[in-house]
């Protein structure tokens, strides 16, 4: 509580005056224009990476940014999507990965998780990923870069199985992307289904940026 009440009396003082007139338009109503979903891990701050004001992205984070196939588990991830697509009508969703990702590590048998259980059971709705990479050349050798690129593809396609996410594909309502972000350098890289590939963001050119369509998943 030491490292956090400072910050929390410099947010009331400071940081909120600079922002005042934000928050009191936030006060009315939310309006986001994307649904992030990330990695619970510490080391990744959504509007600091997206350089975004609060009220822009609306962040789901769990363990491996993992997204369980609907109907298939009691958290609130269900709940949170489709309030995100058919209450706050974002028009973009991104499935963003991160490097050094424990979750995959876990899954992927690269650290021991026995002595938590429920880390293991929530791991469970990752199994396409194990399965998928197990059935590459390098199987559990796999880089786990690899790993985590190949979690974010298969989360986007459990998101698919969502009925609200469904309906909105449907009538050209969304779009969705996949991301990893590389903290060590600061990079993100977006996928590219042309080329079958993450290419950096920073490399996308001016014009493709104008229209996404090319990365939708």
């Amino acid at each position: 509580m030491k490292n956090l009440l400072p910050g929390l009396r410099k947010f009331s003082e400071s940081e909120f005056k600079n922002k005042q007139s934000l928050f009191e338009t936030l006060s009315k109503g939310q309006s986001p224009h994307t649904l992030l979903i990330t990695c619970s891990d510490s080391r990744i701050d959504p509007n600091l990476i997206t350089q975004t004001e609060p009220g822009e992205i609306f962040v789901v984070r769990n363990a491996g940014n993992i997204v369980p196939p609907f109907g298939s588990s009691l958290g609130g991830e269900e709940a949170a999507i489709e309030f995100a697509i058919d209450g706050l009508k974002v028009t973009n969703v991104v499935v963003c990965g991160h490097s050094h990702c424990g979750a995959m590590a876990g899954l992927m048998d690269r650290v021991n998780i026995e002595s938590l259980p429920s880390v293991k059971k929530w791991l469970g709705h990752a199994q396409a990923t194990r399965r998928r990479i197990e059935a590459t050349p390098e199987g559990k050798n796999t880089d786990l870069k690899k790993v985590i690129e190949e979690n974010v593809l298969v989360q986007a396609d459990n998101l698919k199985t969502h009925p609200a996410v469904s309906a909105a594909l449907r009538q050209g309502r969304i779009r969705i992307f996949g991301w990893m972000y590389h903290f060590e350098n600061g990079s993100v890289t977006v996928y590219d289904p042309k080329n079958k590939t993450f290419i950096l963001s920073a490399e996308v050119k001016n014009e493709l940026a104008e229209d996404m369509t090319r990365f939708a998943l």
